[in-house]
């Protein structure tokens, strides 16, 4: 994998030298790499690999877990009887004309009212000829944690009752007065709500200064304090730019088909989209800084999820972004407040073999604790996901076949999360996925529109055990799902998994099997912004360490608990817990008592610290 990279950096700068940008350097490998094989989609063809050195090696037999070490992970979908009953609207189930009735919804999970407990928020779409304002039209909805394992749609009474093209949704403490404000993508114009701190939101986007055009196409979002000035600023992937008069109809063009088959154009053939950035200015309206800090430069890449993180230890926080048919994107944070493009010599941009992927959903964690954060992103079917390394100094390896996650290529990835599923402080995967072409049920080509998610978990030794087969029935039940948030819901110290499905019912995922101990950190700045989003912490326990960050967006287009939940294993307390705020500010906890919620406020420690609730609230 070095010797890959160091290949790609000699391109550059061998280009550099004749006064190429780095896109036009790379535009001849770029060029091979997407050069269609009979498989002819218009999303992903299959690639031919480049003339590069082969793969990384396996890792060297060490302590890893064997199969029958796996402990019990049995996830059960509880969305029907907690009172998620809303259907997504997303295109039509049979046929898609267009592609903005494909890529779907993403969720959000996050505490509105300041009770304690997680809520939840799910975008929605919409279908070409509804009437605006129908008393049948789809709306977004917000759901209230009843804290008895229900919930309660409250999407009127909260002012969220839009409708239109909806896509993901993110949140973050814009203006520091301690309620989590909401943004959400669109097709057309985004929506920025306010948190009045009563249980309502005013939507504020115009004067906020957010005001975009109508064809414009937002996908992923997140709330950054890029600058670290301790106000919120707001990062926007941009997909295409989409009307329906623009784009040709389904078998009409080179882009149109599908393995034989007439499908929806695009994105390939379509403009692509450019990335925004919105400056907070402290007084509740935003500055677009796209073009000054560099974040329009790299232009026509297809944006879906970004995913912001300190990748290399700096304090400052970056951007990845996945990116659809294109190379991806990784904006280096240049501590002045622009960013540039590292994503080819990173490793970030392609796959091992250097070539371009479709990129969905993306997902940060320390899966090997080594104190970084690593990337695992979802790809389109032919393919498979792909897992970045993080070996420092912004070099990215990819170990997809080494870690066991090369072996499935017939589905189509969406939302992914390292997640702990038995709370043993090793990172596992959970993965969503569904197909963009309902046509391909008819067609017998060993894929089809719904698909079960897979679930890997951790061996502790760089390799992961696909365990969807033992993980329980729901997991394996099809659904063409989208969006992905994990969190721990009722507050009993282990996480569950939220999915979108397109067009049916949300799924929610509740792991009914014995799990281990936990430390939950609730993170409250008052020099840096008061969300904590983009504060680091390192905990260490019994001779191991691991890393993670509160962050604003990611998984595909959604948001998970921006409280940190670090599995234990059996430890009965964490020996350190280092928090390096986005100020720039250290803290040091020691000897951390486990099974704890934590509220840590910045400068003064831990505030306050809950036990867990000793009556279990959901029942199998």
């Amino acid at each position: 994998m070095a010797s890959r990279r160091l290949f790609l950096q000699q391109i550059l700068a061998l280009g550099a030298a004749a006064g190429l940008t780095p896109a036009a350097a790379l535009e001849p490998r770029r060029a091979a790499a997407a050069e269609l094989t009979s498989s002819g989609s218009p999303l992903l063809w299959t690639p031919r690999p480049l003339s590069l050195p082969g793969r990384a090696p396996a890792p060297a037999p060490g302590r890893g877990l064997s199969l029958s070490q796996i402990p019990p992970v049995h996830f059960v979908d509880i969305a029907a009887r907690c009172g998620l009953r809303a259907a997504d609207v997303y295109g039509g189930m049979r046929h898609k004309d267009f592609i903005i009735s494909t890529t779907g919804n993403g969720v959000c999970v996050f505490d509105y009212d300041n009770d304690g407990w997680l809520d939840i928020f799910l975008p929605n779409g919409w279908k070409r000829g509804l009437r605006s304002g129908a008393p049948d039209a789809p709306t977004q909805h917000l759901f209230k944690n009843n804290r008895d394992g229900t919930f309660t749609d409250v999407t009127r009474e909260a002012g969220l009752d839009r409708s239109g093209w909806g896509q993901g949704a993110c949140v973050g403490d814009y203006d520091n007065d301690g309620h989590l404000d909401l943004l959400v993508t669109c097709w057309g114009q985004n929506a920025l709500y306010h948190n009045n701190g009563n249980g309502t939101f005013t939507e504020v986007t115009a004067r906020a200064g957010l005001l975009t055009p109508e064809r414009e196409w937002s996908t992923g979002a997140c709330f950054v304090d890029y600058d670290r000035d301790g106000h919120l600023d707001i990062f926007l992937a941009r997909y295409v730019d989409f009307s329906y008069n623009s784009v040709p109809r389904p078998g009409e063009g080179r882009y149109c088909q599908w393995k034989g088959i007439e499908v929806m154009c695009g994105p390939r053939g379509l403009k692509g989209g450019v990335n925004a950035l919105y400056h907070n200015n402290g007084d509740g309206t935003f500055t677009d800084v796209s073009e000054k800090s560099g974040i329009s430069h790299p232009s026509g890449y297809y944006g879906f999820t970004p995913l912001t993180g300190d990748y290399n230890g700096d304090g400052w926080p970056d951007i990845y972004v996945s990116c659809d048919s294109t190379p991806s994107i990784f904006y280096r944070n240049d501590k002045n407040g622009a960013f540039t493009d590292i994503g080819a010599i990173s490793g970030l941009a392609y796959n091992g073999d250097g070539a371009e992927q479709a990129g969905m959903g993306v997902s940060a964690g320390d899966y090997l604790r080594r104190g970084r954060l690593d990337i695992i992103k979802t790809n389109f079917s032919d393919d498979t996901p792909t897992l970045y390394k993080n070996d420092g100094k912004f070099n990215f390896d990819d170990v997809t076949y080494a870690a066991g996650l090369g072996r499935i290529t017939k589905y189509l990835g969406w939302g992914v999360m390292f997640m702990d599923f038995a709370n043993s402080g090793w990172l596992d995967i959970f993965i969503c996925n569904g197909h963009v072409y309902p046509e391909v049920d008819a067609h017998h080509l060993g894929t089809t529109f719904m698909e079960p998610k897979v679930l890997y978990y951790n061996l502790r030794d760089g390799r992961f055990a696909n365990i969807t087969a033992r993980a329980g029935r729901d997991v394996r039940r099809h659904h063409s799902s989208r969006g992905l948030a994990i969190g721990d819901f009722f507050n009993e110290g282990k996480l569950s998994a939220l999915v979108n499905n397109m067009g049916q019912m949300p799924s929610f995922f509740y792991n009914t099997a014995p799990v281990g101990n936990f430390i939950s950190l609730q993170l409250i700045g008052q020099k840096s912004n008061r969300s904590a989003i983009g504060c680091g912490v390192t905990l260490e326990c019994e001779g191991q360490i691991t890393y993670d960050e509160v962050r604003s967006g990611g998984s595909f287009i959604s948001q998970n608990d921006l409280r940190l939940h670090f599995g234990l294993g059996a430890a009965k307390e964490a020996d350190k817990i280092t928090l390096r705020w986005p100020s720039g500010e250290t803290e040091v906890l020691k000897h951390v008592a486990a099974n704890r919620f934590y509220t840590i406020r910045e400068g003064e420690g831990i505030e306050k610290k809950l036990t867990r609730s000793a009556a279990r609230i959901i029942k199998i």
